[in-house]
This record gives structure tokens, sequence and C-alpha cells, in this order.
């Protein structure tokens, strides 16, 4: 296999792992798997660098990737020893559970929910049975003719 397509392979293992821990840090509430899916976009810079550093026969990637290990070492330290302390002072992981937790004076963030379907909105239009002619108003069917 030649440099570029291999180039290319691990650029897409890594776009893929990148976008994948995006995308479960956005959507997911608890903390452990939002600090999960960071390591995880972490994970994916990293195999991008390694790749760029092979395919241009550069070591700069992979002393880049060792840096971005250590760093992610410590943060996973500082953070679950963060998530631990926070636990156990909710009783649960859940991150709209934590707003409560602000400094004093700080008016509460209110989050607006779903509004409720109205019985208007459950009404769904309807299309007449082939050969049947709809109904419609008076008004409605003389505009037709003068148009």
């Amino acid at each position: 296999m030649n440099e570029a397509a291999l180039l290319q392979n691990y650029l897409v293992v890594g776009g893929l792992l990148f976008g994948i821990g995006l995308l479960g840090f956005i959507v997911r509430r608890n903390m452990i798997v939002m600090f999960l899916c960071a390591e995880m976009m972490l994970q994916g810079v990293s195999v991008s660098a390694i790749a760029f550093g092979r395919y241009h026969d550069d070591w700069g990637g992979q002393m880049l990737v060792i840096f971005i290990i250590a760093v992610a070492a410590a943060e996973a330290g500082i953070a679950l020893a963060l998530i631990l302390m926070l636990y156990h002072k909710s009783g649960t992981l859940d991150m709209a559970f934590w707003q409560d937790m602000r400094e004093e004076g700080q008016p509460a963030f209110i989050d607006r929910g779903v509004p409720e379907e109205r019985d208007q909105d459950s009404v769904w239009p309807t299309l007449t049975p082939a050969g049947v002619e709809p109904e419609v108003d008076q008004e409605e069917r003389q505009h037709r003719s003068n148009v």
C-alpha cells in the first residue's frame, strides 16, 4: 500500500474517532461519558498527528502525541477527582442537576422545555379519496368561478 493511501486511511480513522467523540460529548449528559468522549476526541487527533508524522518522515507528530497523552493523564486525574467530589455532594452524575451549584447571587439557568402539543396541532390534513370532489365553502367556490 502506498503512503498516500495509508495516510488517507489513518486520517479517516482519526476523523471518525473525533466525530464520534464530539457527537457523544454533545448528546450525553453523564459526566463520565462526556469525559470519555473528550478522551476519544484526543485520540482521534493523536492518530491524525502520528499519520502526518509518518507521511512526512518527521518525529514531530509522535512527540506531540506523547505530550497529548501526558496532558490527558493529568486531565484524567483532575477530572475524576472533580467528578467524584461532585457526585459525593449531589448524588448524581447528571449535568442538568448541577446547575444549582453556582456562585451565590447568580440567577438560575432555566432550560426551556419542549412545548406541549396543542389540540389544533394534532389535527392532520387528509386527502380526499380518488373520484370524490372535496367539500368547498360557498365563498371559495364563488371566488374560483370568478378567477
